[in-house]
């Protein structure tokens, strides 16, 4: 028997609630909450352009309506990287 080629990536990536305060992200096993103080740019996004998110596959996920990347540095800790710009 032959094993088929690799396949596409399995990783979960989903978006699980938004609210007035934030949103929720699933990545993998991981569960992390973008609070909206942290990360402004999902605030008056709306869903369709939060929703639309890809995992990029080296640790970066990327919003590519919003014009957003994060990785999962940031996501764990964000407040060790503020905000450089609007």
């Amino acid at each position: 028997m032959k094993s088929e080629a690799n396949g596409n990536n399995t990783l979960v990536l989903e978006i699980g609630n938004i609210s007035q305060h934030g949103l929720w992200l699933m990545v993998g096993n991981k569960e992390y909450f973008l609070d909206y103080r942290h990360y402004p740019w999902f605030k008056s996004a709306t869903i369709e352009k939060i929703l639309n998110v890809v995992w990029e596959g080296t640790g970066v996920i990327r919003w590519p309506d919003l014009d957003v990347d994060l990785s999962e540095a940031i996501l764990a800790n964000p407040d060790d990287y503020p905000l450089t710009s609007n």
